[in-house]
Parts: C-alpha cells; structure tokens; sequence
C-alpha cells in the first residue's frame, strides 16, 4: 500500500472514530438531561409537605412573601431567627411568582439541585472532558440522597451548591496562571459568603477545611496565603455582613444565639437531640448513594493507588468526602443532609471508575464495575423475594410506621410495582454483567433510583399523608370570612401554610413552634408576639374574642375542647388520627 492510501486509510478510521465520539457523546447529552429532570423535576408537587421540616420551610417563606420581608423571616407570626433569610426568601419569591403550593414551594431546591449539576459539569469537563463529565452529572443527579434533597423544602441543597462552588473556585484557582487565579479566589469567596446567608458558619468552614488540607496534601502551603489575601476577605464580608449587621441591629441578642447557641453548641452539645453514633455517616453512604456506593469503596482505593499522583481533581474529592464525613462524625447533631456536598466528590470519583472503564474495556475499572454490578443484581433479586413475603404480613408494618391497618393495607398493594422494578433490574444487571456491557450496566444503575422514586409514588403518598397537613386542611370546614385559628398546646407544621393564615398557639413555653431561637427569646425574658397566648391566660383570651375560633387540639385534649364545644352549642371533629377541631362562635353568637 503506497503512502497516500495509507494516509487515507488512517484520516477515514480517524473519522469514523470521532463519529462514534460524538454520537455517543450526544447520547449521553440526551440520557442525562432525561435523568436530570426525572430524578429533579418531574413530579415535584405530587407529594404533600412532610412534617415538621417541609411544613415550616414553606410557611414561614409565605409569611415573608406577604409581609414582604428580606432581612427577618417570621414562623407564624414570631420572629424566627433559626437559620438566615435567604432560602425563606428564594422560596417567597417562588410563591411570589407561581403561587402557594407544594411544587411552587419546591421549585428553589430542584433549581439548586440543577444547577448543581451543571456545576459538576462545567468543573468535569474542565478537568476530565466532556464524557466523564456527562457521566458525573448522570451519577450525582441520581444519588437517593442528592435527589430527596433537590426535591424538599430545606436549606442543604442550597448550602451543598455555594459550597461546592466555592471548593471547586479554590481548585481552579490554583490550577490557573495570574488574573485568572485572582478570579477564581474571588468567585470562591463569594460562594463561601452564600453559603454562610444560607446555613451560618458551617458555609465558609467546610469549604476552607476542605482546601487547606488538600493544598497541605499537595505541597502548596503557599496557597494559604493566597486563600486568605485580603481582597478574598473583603469580598466575603461584603456578601455577609450586610445580613448579619442588620440582624444584630433589629435583635441585638442574636449575635450570641447565632455565634453561640445555634453553632458552637450544636456541633459540641446533644441539646438539639440529633446525636448519632459516629458510624452514622458510613451507613447513609452505604444506604442514601446506592447504588453508586457499591462502587465507592474500590473507586476510593483505587484512586489511592492507581491515579493518586496524576490526577489532582481525584486527590481534591477523595479528601474532601474524607473531610466532610469525619468533620460531622465529631458532631453531636448529625442529619443526613449535612453530608450532602459528598454526593458531588463521590459522584466524581465513580464517573472516573466509568470512564476508565469506557476507555480500557478489560482493565481494574471494568472489573471493580463487574462485581458492583453482580452484586447490585442479586441484591435487587433477593431483597424482590423478601418484599413479596413481608406483603403478606402487613400487620407488620403498621405500629413502625405510626399508620392505621387500612392504610398499611394500601402501602402493601402500591409496593408490588417496587418489587417488580427490583426483579427486573436485577435480570437486566445480572445480563449486564453476563455480556460484559458497560453501558447497559451504567444505564441500569443510573435509571434504577430515579424509576424507583416514581414507582414508589403509591406508597410515598401514604406515608407523607401520615406526616403531613395537607389531609387534615382538606377535612377543616369552610371557615367564615374572619374566623381566627387557634392551636391548643400543639402545632401542626404546614396547616398554616396549606390554610393560608397564621394562627395563634395557647402554649406553656412556645416550645411546640420547634425553633430553637424562639425558645431562646422566651426565656430571656422577652415580650411575648400577639400570636403567642400563655395557657394560663386562655380561658381570658378566648372570652375576648369577637370573630368565631377555629381551635385545634390533639385528642389528648378532647375532654377539654368536648367542655368548650358544649359550651358554645358546637361538635368537635376528628381531623386525623391525632388531630380534633372545632368551630366555636363568637360571643353572642351560636
């Protein structure tokens, strides 16, 4: 073959690479946008706000919403200074633009958790290209954990997005040569100063820990300096101290709640109640990013020992899952979602495993995703087997779950699709593994959370109706045009936000509003809102009233609301199973 032939042999075979390049480049393009919105977006009001976290986010958001309020959010009606304003805010803003409801109210969370995503993206195919990238995108968006979070009302994903904004600005930083390096650090900083109006302090320590020690690890001790340069301070102080300046000035007394109360002792003292044994952590890894986190242990070995010297942006999220996971081990308050910027560096390293795997078919990374891939398979298939003999005793299920028989009955029948989902992944795994098909292997344990979140809507359903108000407001009767709402030593989370008004709570300490900062204020001495009556002076307050009383309490109090509705001519009602109400008439009226 003569040197011109050859040379077009070469430049066609070259061709037709990059052909297949890019047709599948374009795959993955379509393949992660369909995830993205199925696991983020699709469906997102279906389910009703879960008590007490969802309710309460969503209320106080619409209680800023009417008041118009950037600076002091309040929860019914109390200032509420229990974390900062500005996820209220995006969230009132929502309600601003689309209305009060369960999707509106989460519409900030799923963008967060979108343009996360593109984050990822944006940083992956800086540093690896665009198909580890793509693959990245398509591993974290489908993380149980990274989805429940994007898809409720509460600040972590918000927090996980400035956060690893700024962890990825500090990387590049370094990585860039001059004026670029100056932008980066300055980007950094800003994100760090969100990430505080977000969540507090925890904002700005978890991203300067995290490349501290990864700078140390590297060698580059020269890095604090320019972490720490004047003009990235004053950058962070411009995003925050406007906030918290004018905090202190309309409530002096939250610099020591907010410096003291709410950071110091929740991270040092189990007075919040959320203690955990340390290996709390390693099990939501194990249980919230499966199925990826069958690849994790090896994905993290494995880059110990095989790229731990090539590849920086490896070190930088192996260190900081490390960080981050020891970090709130040490806490006494632990919640999943602390964790939830790890989804991100985890989800980074198993795209990598991938992607080797794509360009070496026969190599350690198609291996380590064989046996995860085995392993996912049996695990679907047994767990399916075990699934369809627990249906027979639903009685089980009832007393864990807090819900009557009827309704553990309906949980058991909407579980026999999840058990199907688990039969039929765990074949299509198992063939996986059989064939050695990467890709149908990558495409099963990517579709598997996001199918299973949808099909397990049934049982969702009855179970957020269980820890929900949304039933309980559809049981509540038209009220008269000015009736007032009333709690009786109790506080169902979301029925303001679903009932569209605030309500006033007879209450010994105030303590059934779960916020910590408004128990703080009370037992400081200070005055005590409209919307708070002591319970000694009820029976005065409720003898004022001139507009009918719509009074809930639990049915612990049924005697007592039994003596008022006798009373006033009216008939309590159940509402729920813990729940009774009743309408009581104005003075003079029946």
């Amino acid at each position: 073959m003569n040197a011109p032939a050859k040379a077009t042999m070469i430049a066609r075979d070259n061709q037709t690479d990059s052909d297949g390049d890019g047709r599948m480049e374009r795959l993955l393009v379509v393949l992660a946008m369909v995830l993205v919105f199925g696991a983020l977006c699709f469906r997102l009001g279906h389910l009703p706000l879960l008590q007490p976290d969802e309710g309460r986010n969503a209320e106080v958001a619409r209680e800023m919403k009417e008041s118009g309020a950037w600076l002091v959010p309040t929860y019914n009606g109390v200032d509420y200074l229990d974390k900062p304003a500005f996820y209220f805010k995006a969230v009132a803003l929502s309600l601003a633009c689309f209305g009060n409801s369960e999707t509106t109210a989460r519409i900030p969370s799923a963008a967060f958790g979108v343009g996360l995503v593109l984050m990822v993206y944006g940083f992956g195919r800086r540093v690896y290209g665009s198909r580890c990238a793509l693959l990245a995108v398509m591993v974290v968006a489908t993380m149980p954990l990274f989805i429940s979070f994007s898809r409720t009302v509460i600040f972590d994903i918000a927090l996980a997005f400035f956060s690893c904004g700024a962890i990825f600005a500090g990387f590049l930083a370094e990585e860039s040569p001059g004026g670029r390096r100056r932008f980066w650090y300055l980007l950094g900083a800003a994100s760090a100063g969100f990430a505080t109006l977000v969540k507090g302090p925890v904002g700005f320590l978890i991203p300067i820990l995290v490349l501290l020690i990864f700078n140390a690890i590297q060698g580059r001790l020269s890095a604090f300096k320019r972490l720490f340069a004047p003009l990235n301070v004053l950058v962070f102080f411009a995003v925050t101290l406007p906030w918290f300046i004018g905090l202190c000035l309309a409530h002096p007394d939250f610099l020591r709640y907010g410096l003291v109360e709410e950071s110091f002792h929740r991270f040092t003292s189990p007075k919040f109640h959320r203690s955990q044994p340390f290996y709390f952590y390693p099990l939501i890894i194990l249980l919230m990013f499966y199925p990826w986190s069958l690849l994790l242990p090896e994905a993290s070995v494995s880059t110990w020992k095989q790229r731990w010297a090539k590849n920086p942006a490896d070190r930088l999220c192996l260190v900081w899952s490390v960080v981050v996971v020891i970090f709130f081990s040490l806490s006494q308050s632990k919640l999943p979602g602390y964790i939830l910027s790890v989804t991100v560096a985890c989800g980074i390293l198993v795209a990598r495993i991938f992607d080797a795997a794509w360009r070496d078919p026969a190599g350690i990374a198609a291996k380590l995703i064989s046996r995860a891939t085995a392993i996912f398979g049996y695990w679907s298939l047994i767990v399916a087997v075990v699934g369809v003999v627990a249906i027979s005793r639903v009685s089980w299920w009832a007393r864990p779950l807090r819900i009557p028989a009827d309704q553990a009955e309906q949980l058991a029948q909407g579980s026999w699709p999840i058990l199907l989902l688990l039969a039929v992944f765990g074949v299509v795994a198992l063939l996986a593994r059989s064939r050695s098909n990467l890709r149908l292997a990558f495409v099963c344990l990517a579709l598997y959370p996001v199918c299973l979140i949808h099909l397990s809507s049934g049982p969702l359903e009855v179970i957020f109706d269980a820890k929900s108000a949304r039933q309980m407001a559809g049981r509540i009767p038209k009220l008269p045009p000015g009736t007032e709402l009333a709690f009786l030593n109790c506080f169902p989370s979301g029925l303001p936000f679903y009932l569209g008004q605030t309500a006033t709570l007879i209450t010994v300490d105030g303590g059934e509003l779960t916020s910590n900062y408004i128990l703080f204020n009370l037992k400081s001495g200070q005055p005590w809102s409209k919307n708070l009556v002591s319970s000694p002076d009820f029976e005065q307050w409720l003898a004022t009233r001139k507009t009918a009383v719509y009074m809930i309490a639990e049915k612990l109090q049924q005697i007592k609301l039994d003596q008022l509705a006798a009373a006033k001519g009216a008939t309590v009602k159940q509402l729920d199973l813990k729940y009774i109400g009743v309408l009581l008439p104005p003075i003079g009226g029946t």
